[in-house]
Protein backbone atom coordinates (compact mmCIF):
# COMPACT_ATOMS: atom_id res chain seq x y z
CA UNK A 1 0.00 0.00 0.00
CA UNK A 2 1.64 2.94 -1.05
CA UNK A 3 1.77 6.29 1.75
CA UNK A 4 -0.81 9.03 1.33
CA UNK A 5 0.56 12.43 -0.16
CA UNK A 6 0.66 14.92 1.74
CA UNK A 7 -1.38 18.42 0.16
CA UNK A 8 1.35 20.57 -1.59
CA UNK A 9 2.72 23.46 0.24
CA UNK A 10 1.22 26.66 -0.81
CA UNK A 11 3.51 29.41 -2.39
CA UNK A 12 2.88 33.18 -1.44
CA UNK A 13 1.75 33.52 -5.23
CA UNK A 14 0.98 31.26 -8.00
CA UNK A 15 2.64 31.42 -11.09
CA UNK A 16 1.21 33.54 -14.10
CA UNK A 17 2.57 32.63 -17.73
CA UNK A 18 0.33 31.85 -19.99
CA UNK A 19 0.84 28.39 -19.86
CA UNK A 20 0.43 25.00 -17.33
CA UNK A 21 3.10 24.88 -14.58
CA UNK A 22 4.60 21.95 -12.55
CA UNK A 23 3.13 24.17 -9.66
CA UNK A 24 -0.22 24.25 -10.90
CA UNK A 25 -0.69 20.39 -11.87
CA UNK A 26 0.38 19.91 -8.51
CA UNK A 27 -2.24 22.20 -6.96
CA UNK A 28 -5.09 21.71 -9.44
CA UNK A 29 -7.27 20.18 -6.36
CA UNK A 30 -6.31 23.81 -4.54
CA UNK A 31 -7.52 25.53 -7.51
CA UNK A 32 -10.67 23.75 -7.71
CA UNK A 33 -11.30 23.94 -4.14
CA UNK A 34 -10.50 27.87 -4.51
CA UNK A 35 -13.68 27.61 -7.43
CA UNK A 36 -15.79 26.05 -5.51
CA UNK A 37 -15.56 27.40 -2.00
CA UNK A 38 -15.32 30.66 -3.36
CA UNK A 39 -18.72 29.94 -5.84
CA UNK A 40 -20.52 29.27 -2.56
CA UNK A 41 -19.56 32.77 -1.10
CA UNK A 42 -16.79 31.21 1.38
CA UNK A 43 -15.00 33.72 3.24
CA UNK A 44 -11.46 34.80 2.32
CA UNK A 45 -10.08 34.01 5.94
CA UNK A 46 -12.03 30.64 5.74
CA UNK A 47 -10.28 29.81 2.58
CA UNK A 48 -6.85 30.38 3.55
CA UNK A 49 -6.62 29.31 6.69
CA UNK A 50 -8.29 25.65 5.81
CA UNK A 51 -7.39 25.41 1.58
CA UNK A 52 -4.22 27.54 1.50
CA UNK A 53 -3.00 26.52 5.11
CA UNK A 54 -2.13 29.77 5.37
CA UNK A 55 -3.28 31.46 8.85
CA UNK A 56 -4.98 34.57 8.12
CA UNK A 57 -4.80 35.53 11.65
CA UNK A 58 -1.01 35.47 11.85
CA UNK A 59 -0.14 36.59 8.18
CA UNK A 60 -2.47 38.74 7.03
CA UNK A 61 -0.38 39.76 3.89
CA UNK A 62 0.22 36.92 2.39
CA UNK A 63 -3.00 34.98 2.99
CA UNK A 64 -4.51 37.72 1.20
CA UNK A 65 -2.03 38.03 -1.57
CA UNK A 66 -1.86 33.92 -1.86
CA UNK A 67 -5.62 33.53 -1.95
CA UNK A 68 -5.44 36.49 -4.41
CA UNK A 69 -2.88 34.97 -7.00
CA UNK A 70 -4.27 31.56 -6.35
CA UNK A 71 -7.77 32.45 -7.20
CA UNK A 72 -7.04 34.06 -10.16
CA UNK A 73 -4.61 31.31 -11.74
CA UNK A 74 -7.58 29.01 -10.67
CA UNK A 75 -10.14 31.23 -13.02
CA UNK A 76 -7.62 31.54 -16.08
CA UNK A 77 -7.21 27.55 -15.52
CA UNK A 78 -11.11 27.01 -15.55
CA UNK A 79 -11.60 29.74 -18.65
CA UNK A 80 -8.92 29.20 -20.93
CA UNK A 81 -5.65 27.15 -19.30
CA UNK A 82 -7.43 23.94 -18.90
CA UNK A 83 -7.43 23.77 -23.21
CA UNK A 84 -3.53 22.74 -22.91
CA UNK A 85 -4.23 20.23 -20.20
CA UNK A 86 -6.76 18.89 -22.97
CA UNK A 87 -3.91 18.74 -25.54
CA UNK A 88 -1.25 17.50 -22.85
Amino acid sequence: MSKPQCAPSTADEAPSPDHITDYDRAHLATYLSLLYAAGEGENDHVMARNILRIDPEKEPHRAQQALESHLKRARWLAESGYQSLLEA
